[in-house]
């Protein structure tokens, strides 16, 4: 395994020579805009389902229901309709399936190539979207975007945490997260303008907007680098020590090419990577990636963030009330992930994640209790001090999500593999996350249909067992040098027993 022979050569040195090159800044910036992308598709879909003319034209039956105002239909029941869900979670089952094809692309053509074949399944999704007259068409344009999350969630974490200097990795990685934030707010803000333009041009022009994000990440996949650990994999080793001396700033760049040619070997040795990760060595990076994807989901932060205008307009909120209220939560997610960026290789992941589960849990908790002792089934409204106070929650439990679990689900996984198995693990991340995304997007509106306030009280329990999951189970990863998580699985009281081979 690359990296335990140069641990002991550095002794306590943990991080190699290097600098914060302008290369590397906007190198992880423009990669960075595949989550602005991935946001902005996420926030999209929950504004324009809540859009009256969005509805009447795609889902007709749920439009008549909500104008009906049958004092017979649950509050929590207005939007339960599974060709709606269907809407969203569309672009999750093809992100997955993608996700695994990325895979194998990312390995054989690098990680700028992946970035850009991602772009270019975005562009033409958006504009699917932006003309469709049919639902076919539109669920159509949203398997071609699914197609482009599947191939950015799979490439860009990995480019950033390998052309990151070691000492703020977790920081620039970030920078994903963040922008998948960025674009949920963006798209948040977009939707409460155009719900205001009267006719058929208001959804249309939020769902076009997407084409903005999808040009800036195939025009930065076009100008970026590869990174020297796929230069090396892929045999190309003179460019890969070029591009690590302009990425670091400086020229002895030595040690850390010696472990990149290492880790490289060891993944030249591979020749099935899926079938390698089984293998025990790599059993402790792939069951925690896996569980930290499915454990992100059971947070309950998509069902809020896909349905957050759809959640509130439940509430009793007015229409355009519903959409400020997102827009709110949108702001509040966007500043609860710059925490993260200063803390993450600060304070560590370990922490973030342990603060974070105990803050979600008491907001999910006070969310499902004033539901259930206030809002009646068929009452109009929550009052206005009791609906303040679910938006107050709702910001706590998206802020403490954007600083921990929401960032460190995806950079985690990003560090912790070894090379050979690199892309494959984290195709499987990306896949069992997908899976969980779509899952929770198909069944979130039932379930709020069938559970009602219940619901919050299931995404609590969940917030408990993945609290005792990282009390135990996921060690800190701050400022160990990619290479050389090994020697962290062999050190820990669980994963250790795993290292024999």
């Amino acid at each position: 395994m690359a990296g335990g022979s140069f641990a002991s050569a550095k002794g306590s040195d943990l991080n190699f020579d290097s600098r914060i090159t302008l290369s590397v800044i906007l190198s992880c910036v423009l990669a960075a805009t595949g989550g602005l992308m991935f946001g902005y598709d996420i926030g999209i879909s929950g504004g324009v389902t809540s859009m009256p003319s969005f509805l009447k034209r795609f889902f007709p039956d749920v439009y008549q229901k909500i104008q009906a105002h049958n004092e017979d239909d649950s509050n929590y029941c207005k939007y339960d309709n599974q060709k709606l869900q269907l809407f969203t979670s569309s672009l999750y089952i093809a992100a997955l399936v993608a996700s695994l094809f990325a895979s194998i692309v990312t390995r054989k053509l690098g990680r700028k190539q992946t970035m850009l074949i991602a772009g270019v399944f975005f562009i033409v999704g958006t504009v699917l979207n932006a003309v469709a007259n049919s639902l076919a068409l539109l669920i159509i344009g949203r398997i071609l975007l699914g197609c482009g999350v599947g191939f950015a969630n799979q490439a860009v974490p990995v480019f950033i945490s390998e052309i990151a200097p070691t000492r703020i990795r977790g920081a620039l990685n970030i920078m994903f997260q963040l922008n998948v934030t960025i674009g949920i707010l963006i798209a948040n803000l977009i939707n409460w303008f155009t719900a205001m333009i009267k006719g058929d041009y208001g959804w249309r022009i939020s769902v076009a907007i997407a084409g903005v994000p999808a040009f800036m990440l195939t025009l930065g996949a076009l100008l970026v680098d590869d990174t020297p650990n796929s230069l090396v994999e892929r045999g190309f080793e003179n460019e890969g020590k070029i591009v690590l001396k302009r990425i670091r700033g400086v020229e002895n760049v030595d040690l850390e090419f010696e472990e990149i040619l290492e880790a490289s070997k060891a993944a030249k040795l591979v020749k099935s990577p899926f079938k390698n990760l089984l293998k025990r060595h790599n059993r402790p990076p792939l069951v925690i990636a896996i569980w930290l994807q499915i454990f992100q989901q059971f947070t309950g932060i998509n069902a809020i963030m896909f349905y957050s205008p759809v959640l509130f307009n439940t509430l009793g909120f007015k229409s355009n009330a519903s959409l400020y209220s997102a827009v709110i939560t949108g702001a509040v997610n966007v500043l609860s992930t710059l925490v993260s960026v200063y803390f993450v290789d600060k304070a560590g992941r370990r922490l973030l994640l342990l603060e974070a589960g105990v803050q979600m849990f008491v907001s999910q908790m006070v969310i499902g209790i004033v539901l259930g002792l206030k809002l009646q089934d068929h009452s109009d409204s929550l009052s206005k001090g009791y609906a303040v106070l679910v938006v107050i929650m709702v910001c706590t439990f998206v802020s403490s999500f954007a600083w921990s679990w929401g960032p460190l689900g995806w950079l985690i996984p990003s560090e912790t593999f070894p090379l050979e198995a690199r892309s494959a693990g984290y195709s499987v991340a990306v896949f069992v996350n997908m899976l969980f995304t779509f899952i929770i997007a198909q069944a979130f509106l039932s379930m709020l249909c069938h559970l009602k306030y219940g619901i919050f009280f299931f995404f609590s329990a969940w917030l408990l067992v993945m609290s005792v999951f990282a009390l135990f189970l996921i060690p800190e990863t701050k400022n160990i040098p990619i290479e050389e998580m090994v020697d962290k699985w062999r050190d820990h009281w669980f994963w250790k027993k795993f290292m024999d081979d």
